[in-house]
């Protein structure tokens, strides 16, 4: 079968590999969409799994089932999780999913960039999920990153009449957003330096949209709130300004929340004394578990997030390196699916 293994972000070759068999308790599910995440094109995570088979936000067809697997059939159409938690042990008891020591043990093989994958037992039996007659299979691929989003609304602590902050209006920013609105916030303020994001921002959950390289952020966010700030923000890139911005922007007694992961060389220089004298909450949201994901499937099924929406650009696994060239491009390609 073909799979796309990425060494560095500009050698993407398409290689040949066996035939996946499924062990006691897997599946081998024939993939049909998977979408691109911000962390597949950022080069320094990358270079901490190449050479590797990517692609986490998965959609397909289960072929076939390994012995003892009973509630799932050859011809379902799913959406698999790339890594899945035990649900005993200690971190799951706490609802620490992603601390779980089976988290990551729990995989696809070789990755979802693949015709075909072999999900790992604890996936199939705790964050595999048949996907409804109404929705595609890029909706389905949807379902990790929409649960993520999800993880993050909640960290933000986000409630009825609250305002937001978002910081980077790609397609994270843009679920973020609607999925913030659907918690409560009544008003949505994202901040991008791109234009083309920012125009994508305004027509999809938005009510104001920042420029960074021309405005200041914090100064027109307390502007846009009557002079107090944000209730929550939610900040997406990693730079130090983004991160300084959005600490200022965010009101007396507010939450905000980190949501890409962060290069283990990054130093952000937070002057304490503003978090402190404000009593903000500063979080961290990395991935989801289960429950997540199982919410994240009832949002796009209701219709509040489709791939009909957010997906501007479809191409086979045969351009992946294309792919992932006009997912790192940004501007008009807002979200990318690999639709082998």
């Amino acid at each position: 079968m073909k799979a796309a293994q990425v060494h560095t972000l500009s050698d993407i070759r398409i290689i040949e590999l066996p035939e996946p068999e499924p062990g006691p308790g897997e599946i081998v599910v024939a993939m049909k969409a998977i979408g691109l995440c911000g962390s597949d094109i950022a080069p320094w995570y990358v270079a901490t799994k190449a050479p590797a088979v990517l692609g986490h936000e998965t959609a397909g067809v289960v072929v076939t089932t390994g012995a003892g697997v009973t509630h799932l059939s050859p011809g379902d159409r799913v959406f698999v999780h790339h890594h899945a938690p035990c649900g005993a042990c200690p971190a799951c008891h706490r609802g620490d999913d992603v601390m779980c020591p089976e988290w990551k043990p729990n995989q696809l093989f070789p990755g979802g960039l693949a015709e075909r994958v072999r999900v790992g037992k604890g996936t199939v039996s705790r964050d595999t999920l048949r996907l409804p007659d109404s929705l595609t299979f890029e909706d389905g691929a949807l379902v990790e990153p929409v649960a993520c989003g999800i993880k993050a609304v909640d960290r933000a602590s986000i409630r009825t009449g609250d305002t937001v902050f978002i910081s980077g209006t790609g397609s994270n920013g843009i679920l973020l957003a609607l999925l913030a609105r659907d918690a409560g916030a009544t008003l949505v303020i994202g901040s991008d330096p791109d234009p083309a994001r920012r125009d994508y921002a305004r027509c999809l959950g938005f009510d104001a949209v920042i420029d960074p390289a021309s405005e200041n952020v914090a100064g027109t966010v307390r502007a846009l709130t009557g002079g107090r700030g944000v209730h929550s923000s939610i900040v997406i890139p990693t730079a130090e300004d983004a991160v300084l911005s959005a600490i200022e922007a965010t009101g007396p007694g507010g939450t905000v929340v980190f949501y890409s992961p962060i290069a283990p060389e990054k130093i952000w220089r937070i002057t304490p004394s503003t978090p402190y004298f404000k009593d903000l909450t500063l979080r961290f949201s990395y991935s989801s578990g289960p429950g997540e994901t199982r919410r994240a499937l009832s949002v796009i099924e209701r219709g509040l997030i489709r791939a009909e929406t957010l997906v501007t650009h479809r191409l086979p696994l045969s351009e992946t390196a294309r792919a992932f060239a006009m997912a790192a491009a940004g501007g008009a390609v807002l979200k990318v699916m690999v639709l082998p």
